[in-house]
């Protein structure tokens, strides 16, 4: 069908250009029979000037003719007339003088009449006249009569002085046979040459169809598939992921979307080039098709994530399957002489169980995909009681991203003082959120949001940039700490970034804190020690947060290059009520100090818990006694109130 429409096309477009070169053809013609004409008429000048000039004028004395003719001139002009005539080279030969009467005809004919206005024109302009015509039927010869012939009005001169007109008719067949014959091969060249034309435009034309079918089948086959792998693409494994669950529901068996997400894949493209991670993707795309099931569709949605679609599948077949596949993408891939290894994160849906249509289906292996990543588990199946997904959180996400762009957010900071001077050493940089409709947004309800969608990347710059530029107007002893995610240390990148914002405040590294949770040091440890062993480097300092809380092995903290250990506010707050956290507390504290770290306690809100902290050789301490996290300007006044680096008379001063 679609072969038959191009030939349609083609044609179509053939007639359609056969037009344009017919009426060009027609145009050429019509100005080549001009150009006939004008070169007959030239001719037929020339020829009447010569018999004029060497024939008609010697014979004349050079008086004006209207005075009439000698018997000689007569006679000679008699002569020439026959002989030209009757040798066909002149039709009709006659003498008319300056006013236009005719005064000499070879046949009498015409004589005395009143002058016409050719002849009476050319008489008065003395120039000479030439016309295309058909001779009268007042000619003698009955059958030259409608013959075309060459009518010329030529002013006859006699020494410089116009004494007559010569009227001559010349045949034209002799000089349309000369010129005929130059035009006939003048046609014929030109009619080659459009046919040529005509070809060559129906040869670019059946060229271009054949060129646009190829874009066409080219255009089609990458709206459905990955340029790169040649995998079906997002679109096409969407279409494909909804036949599937057709054809489960239809047949009554189940239906599993899995999603894979490939871990550290970032680190290949920065370290190696883009080049070494297209090969690898590559390749891990082959070893995906290669260990996939007979009927099983592989994608690839975009960047490092691959899906599957397996019709007809059980908790079983995925398990097995994803256990293949993990295996097969984990061996060596050599890329560029490079043996190259890396790890994938798997989530998976077993429809109709966790949704019936391809939308959900593959949202929800999204979300299980990434708590696998998070956990660290490999590969998790969907599970509903984690779903914290709504029509409000998709929303918060669109808002949020918005939010940082537009300037909504704010920077509120809560001190931090050492215990043993009453000095306040550091600030903590809090974000807040004023919301145009919603009014102040809590961190609790919007960060976890940035985590899960990836808006933590430009939510954790906006926050450095913000709290740096801030603290660059300070007292120079005060530091600021900033919280840092997880997925930011997932980054090489990430400290590139940090060192680009300190070097474009002018802030000195070593006022820089970035508070990172135990959960952030174990998600990529190798990369986690690359980007913070270049911070440090650089001066900037590192605090674990939260400690105590997460799964922090304790053989783990010697290799990290930290500067401070920050005891989680739910050991210190009950402290002077819980024996087992002042337990906790006391050996947090020896911990750090015999691993040559400052060690931090947040969440003092009485001085007994400040006492108790500082007789437990605590050095610094973060709470409501203090006070509560403050916006800049009324941070500035407190700062002022306090006279920043005095010491206070006690701890319990405060």
């Amino acid at each position: 069908m679609r072969l038959r429409s191009a030939q349609r096309l083609f044609v179509a477009y053939a007639a359609a250009s056969l037009v344009p070169i017919v009426v060009l053809a027609g145009v050429l013609s019509a100005a080549l029979a001009r150009e006939a004409r004008d070169r007959g008429l030239s001719e037929g000048r020339a020829q009447a000037a010569v018999v004029a000039r060497t024939a008609i004028e010697p014979l004349l004395d050079g008086e004006d003719l209207a005075s009439g003719l000698s018997a000689a001139e007569r006679d000679g002009l008699t002569r020439i007339a026959v002989s030209a005539v009757g040798g066909g080279s002149v039709v009709r030969l006659r003498i008319l003088d300056s006013s236009g009467r005719m005064v000499f005809s070879p046949d009498g004919s015409g004589l005395g009449q009143a002058p016409d206005d050719e002849a009476r024109e050319a008489a008065a302009s003395g120039t000479d006249r030439a016309e295309l015509t058909r001779l009268n039927t007042d000619s003698n010869d009955q059958e030259a009569v409608g013959q075309r012939v060459v009518e010329v009005y030529l002013p006859l001169m006699v020494q410089k002085r116009q004494v007559g007109v010569l009227e001559i008719y010349l045949p034209y067949e002799p000089i349309d046979a000369a010129v005929s014959a130059g035009l006939r091969t003048v046609y014929g060249l030109l009619g080659v040459g459009l046919v040529l034309l005509w070809v060559a435009l129906a040869g670019i034309s059946a060229s271009t169809m054949r060129r646009l079918r190829r874009e066409a089948a080219r255009n089609a086959y990458l709206a459905d598939h990955d340029v790169l792998t040649g995998l079906p693409n997002r679109a096409q494994f969407h279409r494909r992921v909804q036949a599937a669950l057709a054809e489960g529901r239809a047949g009554g068996t189940s239906t599993a979307v899995v999603l894979l997400d490939l871990d550290r894949f970032k680190e290949v493209n920065d370290t190696l080039g883009h080049d070494h991670g297209d090969l690898l993707l590559r390749s891990l795309s082959a070893r995906l098709t290669e260990n996939a099931r007979s009927g099983d569709v592989v994608a690839r949605l975009g960047g490092d994530e691959f899906a599957l679609v397996l019709p007809s599948a059980g908790e079983d077949d995925v398990v097995a399957l994803l256990d293949r596949l993990r295996g097969s993408i984990g061996a060596d891939i050599v890329v560029g002489e490079i043996p190259l290894s890396v790890e994938a994160s798997f989530g998976y849906v077993l429809a109709p169980a966790d949704g019936d249509d391809a939308d959900t289906v593959m949202r929800r292996a999204d979300m299980a995909m990434y708590r696998a990543k998070d956990s660290r588990v490999g590969r998790a199946r969907y599970d509903g009681v984690r779903d914290h997904y709504d029509a409000g959180q998709l929303a918060l996400v669109v808002q949020l991203r918005d939010a940082i762009e537009t300037g909504q957010l704010v920077l509120h900071y809560q001190p931090k003082t050492v215990i043993s001077t009453g000095e306040v050493c550091a600030v903590e940089a809090l974000v807040r959120w004023q919301h145009p409709e919603r009014g102040m947004v809590p961190p609790d309800l919007f960060i976890p949001v940035a985590e899960r969608t990836g808006l933590i990347e430009p939510l954790t710059r906006w926050v450095l940039d913000a709290a740096l530029t801030e603290v660059r107007g300070w007292d120079g002893a005060l530091t600021v700490a900033v919280n840092i995610s997880a997925r930011n240390l997932a980054h090489l990148g990430f400290a590139a970034m940090v060192l680009e914002t300190l070097d474009r405040t002018g802030v000195p590294a070593d006022r820089l804190v970035l508070e990172i949770t135990e959960t952030a040091l174990l998600a990529e440890p190798e990369t986690v020690v690359a980007v913070l062993g270049r911070l440090t480097a650089a001066g900037v300092h590192i605090s674990i947060d939260d400690f105590g809380v997460g799964q922090t092995s304790l053989g783990y903290l010697p290799s990290l290059p930290l500067a401070e250990l920050k005891i989680d506010k739910s050991f210190v707050m009950d402290l002077v009520t819980n024996p087992s956290h002042r337990a906790i507390v006391r050996t947090c504290v020896d911990l750090g100090h015999n691993l040559g770290l400052r060690v931090v306690a947040e969440g003092v809100e009485t001085a007994e818990i400040l006492d108790f902290l500082g007789a437990a050789g605590c050095d610094i301490a973060q709470g409501y006694l203090l006070t509560r996290p403050l916006p800049p300007a009324e941070l500035r006044r407190w700062l002022g109130d306090r006279r920043v680096g005095t010491p206070s008379a006690a701890p319990g001063a405060w």
